[in-house]
């Protein structure tokens, strides 16, 4: 496709309707050494971002009750708006000329700290391969969904998101090897190990502040500090990949008071290196007050959400804390699928 190409014919092979969902995650500890070749262990959240691909007369976007025609190159330049995030993914998949209503929303409240943004970049790129009659493992999703991301976005972010959203579930995560960028076909895979099936119950409770932020903002000028060899952040991200390890442990033994004490230990770290918030410090403040064994944030800081360690069922007294600390909204971690293609019907399917 090029800027005199109009984006109208359909392709012969492409579903009569499709939808594709990605989940939210939080990261109980390591984060965010998901960017310096560390490791973090992570959950999905019940909430889901959202995509669905119809056949229409042209290329139309659709989300939050508006909708944008794109019928040339040029209509995929950046305009600062909603549809900004689908333009950067049809920008870089350079696919043909589509026919299709791409409808896509989500769940999860934007820019929370929960990879609401990511999810539908997940969810999206999924939805469009299948749309083509395309396939791709998830490993390699994943990476491509962090490359759009990080350039085409130009979000300065780790791969603890792209990873969780497209695989799910209670997960372990080793990035050794990636804590520098690289080309797309240079980039070596995570190691991604599933523990749900040894960890039964998930005793966390996360707390929104309320407080929009944008993760880039925050990750950006600590990233600066790493490549420029500070050695207070080198070793302190050394040692949040070390927690995570330790964590993982904690977490399989169900040593609550231990797994507390790491994650305290996390925060403890990323709060020195100045890269928490006002609003973060009194949700987690508010829950150790209440007798949290730990908290501490749940993605970036200045904003977003927490996540407390809280292993007994009343959660009355905690949720009470960090209402009145500020917290607008509560979730739970649950073990939830990844991307998912929730129906996919062929024309002859419907013809059947």
């Amino acid at each position: 496709m090029n800027s005199k190409e109009n984006m109208n014919a359909r392709t012969d092979n492409a579903p009569a309707s499709l939808t594709v969902s990605a989940p939210g995650r939080c990261g109980i500890i390591g984060n965010p050494t998901d960017m310096y070749g560390g490791s973090v262990l992570s959950c999905s959240m019940n909430l889901r971002a959202t995509v669905a691909i119809t056949p229409a007369d042209n290329l139309i976007l659709e989300t939050g009750g508006q909708t944008c025609q794109i019928k040339t190159q040029a209509d995929l330049s950046p305009k600062k708006d909603r549809f900004d995030l689908a333009r950067a993914i049809l920008d870089y998949m350079r696919l043909p000329p589509l026919n299709c209503r791409i409808h896509y929303d989500s769940e999860i409240p934007m820019q929370s700290g929960m990879a609401g943004s990511t999810a539908l970049v997940v969810a999206l790129v999924q939805a469009l391969l299948v749309w083509q009659g395309e396939e791709i493992n998830r490993y390699q999703l994943a990476e491509r969904a962090r490359y759009i991301e990080l350039n085409n976005l130009k979000v300065v972010c780790g791969y603890q998101d792209a990873y969780m959203t497209t695989f799910g579930g209670l997960r372990f995560m080793d990035f050794q090897g990636k804590q520098f960028y690289r080309s797309a076909e240079a980039e070596l895979f995570a190691s991604m190990e599933s523990l749900s099936d040894f960890v039964p119950k998930l005793p966390f409770t996360l707390g929104f502040t309320g407080v929009q932020h944008s993760s880039g903002a925050v990750h950006h000028p600590l990233r600066e500090r790493w490549l420029e060899g500070e050695s207070l952040v080198v070793k302190s991200y050394k040692r949040i990949a070390e927690l995570a390890r330790l964590g993982k442990k904690a977490l399989l033994l169900a040593d609550w008071p231990t797994l507390g004490q790491l994650m305290n230990e996390n925060h403890a770290i990323q709060r020195e290196l100045g890269g928490s918030g006002e609003s973060n410090e009194k949700l987690i403040a508010a829950a150790l007050d209440a007798g949290a064994l730990g908290a501490k944030l749940a993605g970036a800081g200045n904003g977003g959400t927490i996540i407390a360690l809280w292993p007994w069922k009343d959660r009355t007294r905690l949720e009470e804390s960090l209402r009145a600390a500020g917290a607008t909204a509560f979730y739970r971690p649950q073990v939830v699928p990844g991307v998912s293609v929730h129906s996919n019907r062929t024309p002859d399917d419907l013809r059947a």
